[in-house]
């Protein structure tokens, strides 16, 4: 076993298992090192190579994942309930595909069942899937709308999601506390301008 097959203290996926990382991948991040001014040879930069690469793995594990096995799973007895079920707040962290900068922001996600409900930690674990790569924020939101509409079949499907672009905030304009807003709204909420009203009443807006 090589020094940099080792578990490293500090390493940012601790607790995951210390997947091996490919020679051509810890090269690439010390081109970059050197690219930005830097000495991948230092002491304090030998191990980043490795723990940037499985940091990165970690980053984009929404590759690896299919968002729609988590709504496979619905419940049909709900009491009569036929109203609007919505998550708010939800974090999550993402990157842009144009810089590989961070994103970081919140959604908010309704539907309007059609006799089916689904846990609600798989509306969550649906946006994560599709955060979870490389991405712009137009496409996440279409992307989680989609796939609920498409696999739980409801009546309506609203998602709002509010972001701060590091792409926008630490580079380029260096304008930081901008907020991105996108929404999608399908079925009813589409259709309808009172259902409209009232679930982004409920989201806050």
């Amino acid at each position: 076993m090589s020094r940099h097959d080792e578990p490293i203290d500090g390493d940012l996926v601790r607790g995951l298992p210390k997947i091996p990382v490919p020679d051509d991948v810890q090269e690439a991040v010390r081109t970059l090192i050197r690219w930005a001014g830097d000495d991948p040879d230092r002491e304090g930069l030998l191990d980043t190579p490795l723990r940037v690469a499985r940091a990165w793995k970690e980053y984009a594990r929404g590759y690896e994942q299919d968002p729609a096995h988590h709504l496979g799973r619905t419940f049909d007895e709900v009491g009569g309930y036929d109203e609007i079920v919505l998550l708010r707040d939800i974090p999550f962290q993402s990157h842009c595909e144009h810089h590989l900068a961070p994103i970081i922001g919140k959604a908010a996600i309704a539907y309007l069942p059609n006799q089916r409900v689904v846990g609600i930690s798989k509306i969550a674990r649906v946006l994560h899937g599709f955060a979870r790569r490389l991405q712009v924020q137009e496409r996440l939101t279409a992307q989680v709308a989609d796939c609920i509409w498409t696999h739980l079949e409801p009546q309506g499907v609203a998602v709002v999601i509010e972001a701060s672009h590091a792409c926008m905030t630490a580079r380029g304009v260096n304008t930081p506390g901008v907020m991105m807003t996108t929404s999608r709204m399908m079925g009813v909420f589409r259709e309808d301008e009172r259902s409209r009203r009232e679930v982004l009443a409920l989201m806050g807006y």
